[in-house]
């Protein structure tokens, strides 16, 4: 009974910590102000703690899930997401290299706003899939959505 106790707890601690791990990723975004009929830039920031890699939009692994980012807006044209260069990394649980984001990744895109934009704001929503990992363990894979606002003149 003690070591069924004993492994719970331990299950336990370990999903807590996890998950804690899972959610350390940070996200923040900007994008300028944008005139109608114009182009502005946008971008979207992840933040990664020490001791933890995301993998990369093209992680070079069948197995690992990419980081995906998916935008959208109403009344704006917003075009495809230019993604960072990840780094090759080797990992005890493979023999191939995987390529992986660190530290910081920024996603940019461009917004267009028609001529004739009806309102003062584009409101972009963007849909950030990735799964972060140790060197030793990769956990399920998550989605963080942020909501990105352009003035518009």
């Amino acid at each position: 009974m003690k070591k069924i106790l004993f492994s719970a707890i331990l299950f336990f601690i370990f999903l807590v910590v996890g998950l804690s791990k899972t959610n350390a990723q940070t996200f923040n975004g900007s994008i300028g102000v944008v005139k109608r009929g114009g182009t502005v830039k946008g971008m979207i920031v992840m933040n990664i703690p020490g001791g933890l890699h995301v993998n990369s939009s093209r992680p070079n692994s069948e197995y690992a899930i990419p980081t995906v980012v998916k935008l959208s807006a109403s009344g704006a044209k917003l075009g495809s997401v230019m993604y960072p260069r990840g780094k090759n990394r080797k990992f005890a649980f493979s023999d191939d290299t995987l390529n992986v984001y660190e530290g910081r990744a920024v996603f940019n895109f461009n917004v267009n706003v028609p001529a004739n934009f009806k309102g003062n704001t584009v409101k972009v929503r963007a849909v950030v899939r990735y799964q972060a990992c140790t060197d030793e363990v990769c956990y399920p894979p998550k989605n963080k959505e942020i909501t990105l606002n352009a003035k518009v003149r």
